[in-house]
């Protein structure tokens, strides 16, 4: 090794001399220049020592330095010295100072081994786990990494754990392979420490525990272990193990995401998409969820393609949605799948496709995706890219109902009704009226007000039916808004109140519901509820009229007669901006 240096040095001091060789050469022309007699001729010397040509030395010294340590190492090898049949093996498993050669790296690294040199047992491991310059052989490379585990190497230690926890060359054993990944953890192995805290996070090996979980992998975190720091950002941001604290997960998962790491990437998009830690920002997302989804993460994908489906963050291109729908889609995530269905049957991105559209639907609804499993049902109800099946349909809601969707439960108790081809069962309709109602689904809420005022398939509660409608009107249901009116203009189930009932009539009436324009109509015209005033009357009956054929001509004309020609002049003025309103909407 000395001679190696010394090489070394003396090449180091003769570049220097070629610099400063150079320059001082240079220095004594121009000094005699003015004597018209030049020290230094190029013309008549020999090439100057240049810069180059010393490197180019260098070169050849170190590579014949380089050269002679490997056959002194080579030879100190073949006498039997396991250091130097370990360093021999490295020479030849990396390409220093000889050609790279897999297969004597293995010979070298084997006698080094069987010598002892845990180096080269845990080198073994590695080679026999990887197929490197061996047939690739898991149960020797367990063997091999256990000689070195059991002598204190804690990458051996790791790597023996992580055989036992996945079953590589032995039989799966996590209780082991915490063992293993405690001794190195134990080490300041990062792996081994993110390792354990996974270990303490599932259960495997060890009783869950997310105080101990959070420990190691902050310990792995503060080492910068990727994978670490994104697994104690998800431990904040769910309250695992430490209290929940959207703003530290997003101090970790950065560290994470700069290093590559692609869910820290997504993790980042998704907190600035929905404001959590961070103010919320969708362009910022977007850039997140398209690093994150150009390296393959699914979950980016598909939300990148939501946001060029929604123009959330960057200019809407059902196109582009279409795109990053698909690639997730392909790989078999199914919100994506059902999103490309919709593309198909909507014609978003895509030509109007349903049988494409009920292909990517049925793909997501066999993965047991709810959203899926409904439009899927709707397909068969509807012929929609295929033939109309009443009971194929019906089989779809349930199994979406049965998961808690809110739209597949309306539907199927809506199939219960005794819809084609389906025996009634009003009970049966109210149980998922119900299910769907409890979970906010307006037209669920007023269906099961039906159900309360007319006692079918409960018993009749005018008062439940009221409950019902009102939660469904003050969703904007404008016929639920319509019947509580009635109610509270009869006094069925709820103190009787005209004028409520009028708000609520005008309500249902600004969105076009024609029994509800009648009644306001009406109520303007008999002062129930509200000031008598014949000109309010025509006007409502007129828009009601343009809406459903109630055959109003004869109280129309009544009405004209009773009027001034400023009164029918105002009604016009009120019915044209009413049309121009909700032309516009």
């Amino acid at each position: 090794m000395n001679k190696h240096f010394n090489m070394c040095v003396a090449a180091f001091f003769l570049l220097i001399y070629a610099s400063y060789g150079e320059f001082n050469r240079k220095q004594e022309a121009e000094i005699t220049a003015d004597n018209h007699d030049l020290v230094y001729n190029p013309e008549t010397e020999d090439s100057p020592i240049t810069t180059e040509n010393i490197s180019n030395l260098l070169k050849e010294l170190i590579a014949d330095s380089d050269k002679k340590l490997h056959e002194e190492t080579k030879k100190a090898a073949e006498l039997g010295d396991s250091i130097e049949q370990h360093n021999l093996g490295v020479d030849y498993a990396e390409g220093t100072r000889v050609a790279k050669d897999h297969g004597e790296a293995v010979k070298w690294f084997k006698k080094a081994a069987e010598q002892g040199n845990e180096r080269s047992q845990y080198n073994l491991g590695i080679f026999y786990s990887q197929g490197t310059g061996v047939a690739k052989d898991h149960s020797e490379a367990v063997k091999w990494f256990k000689k070195a585990a059991e002598q204190g190497n804690a990458d051996a230690q790791y790597n023996l754990g992580f055989s036992y926890a996945n079953g590589l060359g032995v039989p799966e054993d996590h209780t082991e392979a915490v063992k293993w990944f405690k001794k190195a953890a134990e080490q300041g192995n990062a792996n081994a420490r993110n390792n354990l805290g996974a270990c303490y996070t599932w259960g495997n090996g060890v009783p869950k525990d997310g105080a101990e979980a959070v420990k190691w992998y902050r310990l792995a975190a503060e080492q910068g272990h990727a994978d670490a720091q994104y697994n104690l950002g998800a431990c904040y941001d769910n309250g695992y193990g430490v209290p929940k604290n959207h703003a530290e997960a997003v101090k970790w998962y950065p560290l994470a995401a700069k290093q590559g790491h692609d869910a820290a990437q997504f993790d980042m998009g998704a907190h600035y998409y929905y404001g959590k830690g961070l103010a919320k920002d969708s362009a910022e997302a977007v850039k997140w969820f398209r690093i994150a989804a150009e390296k393959g993460n699914t979950p980016a994908q598909l939300l990148l393609g939501v946001c060029y489906n929604s123009g959330e963050g960057i200019a809407k291109d059902s196109a582009e949605a279409v795109k990053w729908f698909r690639i997730a889609a392909e790989k078999g995530n199914t919100p994506a799948q059902c999103n490309l269905g919709v593309a198909y049957e909507k014609g978003n991105g895509v030509p109007i496709d349903y049988r494409e559209a009920v292909k990517w639907y049925r793909k997501a609804a066999e993965q047991g995706n709810a959203d899926a499993q409904t439009n899927l049902g709707l397909a068969y109800q509807n012929a929609s890219g295929v033939e109309r099946d009443q009971t194929e349909a019906i089989k779809w809601f349930k199994k979406a109902a049965e998961q808690g969707n809110a739209t597949a439960q309306l539907l199927l108790g809506v199939s219960y009704t005794g819809v084609e081809g389906i025996p009634a069962n009003e009970y049966e309709a109210v149980k998922w009226f119900k299910k769907a109602a409890e979970q906010g689904n307006a037209a669920a809420q007023l269906l099961l007000g039906v159900c309360y005022s007319s006692g079918e398939g409960v018993v009749k509660n005018e008062a439940e039916a009221v409950k019902w409608y009102r939660l469904a009107a003050e969703q904007g249901n404008a016929t639920a808004q319509y019947s509580i009116g009635l109610c509270l203009a009869s006094g069925q189930g709820v103190a009787k109140n005209e004028a409520e009932a009028v708000k609520w009539y005008r309500l249902a009436a600004e969105q076009g519901h024609a029994d509800a324009l009648l009644n306001l109509a009406l109520c303007h015209l008999n002062g129930q509820g509200t000031v008598k005033n014949d000109m309010l009357a025509y006007t409502w009956f007129k828009i009601c009229d343009s809406y459903k054929d109630y055959d109003l001509e004869s109280i129309l004309t009544v009405l004209e007669k009773r009027m001034s020609p400023e009164q029918i002049a105002q009604a016009q003025r009120l019915i044209s901006e009413w049309v121009e309103k909700h032309k516009k909407e």
